[in-house]
């Protein structure tokens, strides 16, 4: 079936205004939105959770559920009025000529039947081929997205692969009718930083080579950059900027667009020189929206009487008729005031060494079948000769991907789980081998851990006062309940909560203070190290920045040891003092944060900076991007862990890298990297990340 050109706007949407009905009220989701993509052009949606971006996607696709409605304006595709459609003409749409790839890959498949199959009924459904012609279409798409042995693929179910791997089955499957709008919704963030740039990658040639239209909607702004030709920024319901990457990018004239910019951690960002500024206040609920401007009561230029005086329309930019913002003042403001943070902070200097670990290992016996205990077993090796040091009033960032055993290590160091074989000792004291059921409350205490998700660490059922003192109550801390209650109030004042949230329940809590709530209880003890898994990655980007400069600030006065696990490079380029880089539980680089962000570097951690997208026109990166996925720990390959993927291995003679265990390299001053490159290659490596010249 061969599709018809078209050159009008692929995507039309006028005056948009999407509300949801409850018993109580219209909450209105969407207000006067409008965007045009064109032909082959790539559209990115950007904003808070909140802000629109999905129920915009939903729109489009006519899905909007029982309680959604489109009550003014006008979705077009190709010149037709979708909301004027009948279910069947929609039926016809949907898949063929719109397809949507979600955030969790697995919403998409169907978890009973093979992958083969399930991409053979798009063009069987929607084109009503022969099933030879849909499995041969199958095998070529699956090449399409670079998946590894397409039959064998096709062959698996959706369980047998790894997230990656699903996530490109996925877009295999909406790529499969050739649609002329892809809808793409937070397609990554599930995804590791290596897999994502190899996703977005094939994301852009594979819109190339189909010529197929896209809405790209993220909160990640570096991704629309590597990603689109257009943006639009939303905020509560509305589009408040709209223009080209170049323009909203380099020419933002929208005071949300530039305090989203200034709450990430782009290239010249400094936790001591200059500190990101945190958006103050919080995003307005549907129906608590305030009157005239949506973002007027968080704005550094808001003007009473006018800002808020009515209704504000979308205005072009003088310049350019496709640059549009929604800002009564933008005409008056000086843009060129973007300067980050001006409250420099004194650098604490880091103190003794603290913690210890020694040629930790940690290996977990599991059964062979998945089915059946008993019988034979295998053996994960999680952890493989881990040695590093950390010192009081210092953050030490642990990068790498998922499987590379960083949330291992961390289980181990609090006692969740205990060591196989090697040494972990916290102030000269031995606690590697020591299960938390056996240690006393003073080391309890002293190792606490935040956790990656706020909504799964708090008890639904208890206020967030009681669950900071229940936190007191096990550390033993306070002679009485009054003695708890104050420092339970102090404790919120500590992490910047009004005392009033005492008596709250978490339900209602947004996700940023409920990470709040999850910091206080850290450090009701006094924590000495505080383990962070991931603590801002479920959180928006305007409200990393307050949480992460929050833990700076409890650590300068507290001189607690920060342990900080993140896969988002530039978070740890923004908060570490040094960096250790896993790979399949090995660390394969340490050293100071400059140093592992300059070259020399260990090919792996080269790879990793390549993959980071940055919101910065200026940067230019090195392009590498990875080959297959990080290897089972249940089967690591022989000699060096990252030889299965390593781009420099052809640098490497004989064959080493396949049957020895790399020699860890003393680069001097405590930078060290364990690889069979010699030192010249190592040395003579080129910068990943260069700022092009203003």
């Amino acid at each position: 079936m061969v599709k018809q050109a078209y050159d009008g706007p692929i995507l039309e949407i006028d005056q948009l205004s999407i509300s949801f009905f409850t018993r109580l009220r219209e909450i209105p989701a969407v207000m006067d939105f409008s965007c045009k993509v064109m032909p082959g052009e790539a559209m990115g949606l950007v904003g808070e959770s909140g802000c629109g971006k999905s129920t915009v996607a939903l729109g489009v696709m006519q899905d909007l559920g029982v309680n959604g409605r489109v009550v003014g304006g006008s979705i077009k595709f190709k010149g037709r009025e979708l909301n004027a459609m009948s279910d069947a003409e929609l039926r016809d749409i949907r898949g063929s000529e719109i397809a949507m790839i979600y955030q969790e890959p697995m919403a998409s498949l169907n978890p009973a039947m093979k992958i083969g199959r399930q991409l053979m009924e798009v063009p069987i459904i929607h084109e009503g081929v022969s099933e030879a012609e849909a499995r041969a279409r199958a095998l070529e798409v699956v090449t399409d997205v670079k998946l590894p042995d397409p039959e064998r693929i096709l062959a698996s179910y959706p369980h047998q692969l790894s997230g990656g791997q699903q996530q490109r089955i996925v877009i295999a499957m909406a790529l499969m009718a050739n649609p002329s709008l892809l809808i793409l919704d937070e397609p990554t963030t599930a995804l590791d930083v290596t897999v994502e740039a190899a996703v977005v990658e094939l994301v852009k040639d594979l819109g190339k080579k189909y010529g197929t239209s896209m809405l790209f909607i993220s909160h990640n702004l570096g991704l629309v950059l590597e990603t689109c030709d257009r943006i639009c920024v939303m905020y509560s319901g509305e589009a408040v900027e709209t223009g080209s990457i170049g323009d909203v990018f380099d020419k933002m004239r929208h005071p949300y667009t530039q305090a989203l910019f200034r709450s990430i951690p782009l290239p010249g960002a400094d936790k001591n020189a200059k500190p990101l500024v945190a958006i103050p206040g919080n995003f307005p609920l549907p129906h608590e929206r305030p009157r005239g401007c949506n973002f007027g009561p968080r704005c550094d230029y808001f003007e009473a009487g006018r800002c808020d005086a009515g209704d504000i329309p979308m205005e072009p930019v003088p310049g350019d008729e496709r640059h549009r913002s929604r800002c009564v003042k933008f005409k008056e403001i000086d843009w060129e005031m973007l300067a980050l943070g001006a409250d420099r902070t004194e650098t604490s200097e880091p103190g003794d060494v603290i913690l210890r670990m020694d040629d930790l290992k940690k290996y977990y016996e599991v059964a062979a079948s998945a089915l059946f205990s008993g019988g034979e077993t295998k053996v994960v090796k999680a952890n493989e000769s881990l040695s590093f040091e950390a010192h009081e009033g210092e953050t030490l960032a642990i990068v790498g991907e998922s499987g590379c055993g960083k949330s291992t290590f961390a289980k181990v160091l609090l006692g969740l789980e205990t060591a196989t074989s090697g040494d972990i000792t916290l102030d000269n004291k031995a606690i590697g081998d020591t299960p938390i059921a056996e240690r006393d409350t003073q080391t309890v205490a002293d190792v606490q851990m935040v956790f990656q998700n706020p909504f799964d660490t708090l008890n639904p059922s208890m206020t967030v006062g009681r669950q900071i003192i229940r936190a007191l109550e096990i550390f033993r801390i306070g002679n009485s309940e009054a003695e708890r209650r104050a420092r339970m109030l102090d404790l919120l004042d500590l992490v910047k909560l009004p005392r009033e949230f005492a008596d709250r329940m978490p339900r209602q809590l947004s996700g940023g203070q409920k990470q709040r709530v999850g910091i206080a209880r850290a450090f009701a003890g006094d924590a000495r190290i505080v383990v962070a898994d991931e603590p801002v990655s479920a959180l928006d980007v305007s409200v990393q920045a307050a949480v992460a400069d929050l833990l700076m600030e409890i650590q300068r006065r507290q001189k607690t040891t920060l342990l900080f696990i993140s896969h988002d490079l530039s978070i740890v380029r923004y908060l570490s003092d040094r960096v250790l880089v896993m790979y399949l539980g090995h660390v394969v680089e340490i050293g100071t944060t400059d140093q592992v962000f300059a070259p020399p570097y260990h090919p792996y951690t080269e790879a990793l900076l390549s993959a980071v997208p940055i919101a910065d026109t200026r940067v230019q990166k090195k392009h590498i991007v990875l080959e297959g996925d990080i290897p089972s720990a249940m089967n690591p390959p022989p000699g060096c862990p990252f030889q299965t993927r390593c781009p420099w291995k052809s640098q490497v003679p004989g064959t080493k890298c396949e049957t020895e265990m790399p020699p860890v390299l003393d680069m001097g001053d405590g930078h060290k990297i364990k690889c069979h490159l010699t030192r010249e290659k190592l040395d003579g490596m080129e910068p990943v990340i260069t700022l092009a010249a203003e």
